[in-house]
């Protein structure tokens, strides 16, 4: 059997304004090997990636975070900013841009999918999520 997958798990930051969906979502990926990050909005999601006012922050601890996560899983509805805005903001970001971003919405709504869909995001996924979801994200995306 080969371990080395377990060596270098992939990061993901996972972004939820819901706390128990927060939860629920890192326990998914937790459990399939993933190391997660997650953050309560998309403003803090953008400070932790260093991406503030679609521009990449020079603030030493920005970079080595942005670097290593490899796929960003956000919840569409969120006050401020939503994921779509978020999925606009870093797909506009040089060294961003090339990472996965999955959408989660508790509301199958579809122009919202298709809107998110034409603006870059890999996937359009339903709450509450699953195991088989987080598997299958895995398997097509890390």
């Amino acid at each position: 059997m080969d371990d080395s997958a377990h060596l270098e798990e992939p990061h993901v930051l996972a972004v939820d304004d819901n706390s128990l969906d927060r939860k629920i979502v890192e326990k998914l990926l937790k459990n399939s090997s993933c190391k997660v990050t997650t953050a309560e909005n998309a403003q803090r999601a953008l400070e932790y990636l260093g991406l503030v006012d679609g521009t990449h922050t020079s603030a030493p601890n920005s970079q080595p975070h942005a670097s290593k996560v490899r796929m960003i899983i956000t919840d569409y509805c969120m006050p401020g900013m939503t994921g779509y805005d978020l999925l606009k903001k870093i797909k506009e970001s040089s060294i961003m841009k090339d990472v996965p971003v999955v959408i989660m919405s508790s509301e199958n709504v579809p122009t919202r999918i298709n809107e998110c869909l034409e603006e870059g995001a890999e996937m359009f996924m339903l709450k509450p999520l699953k195991y088989s979801d987080v598997k299958e994200l895995r398997r097509h995306l890390l």
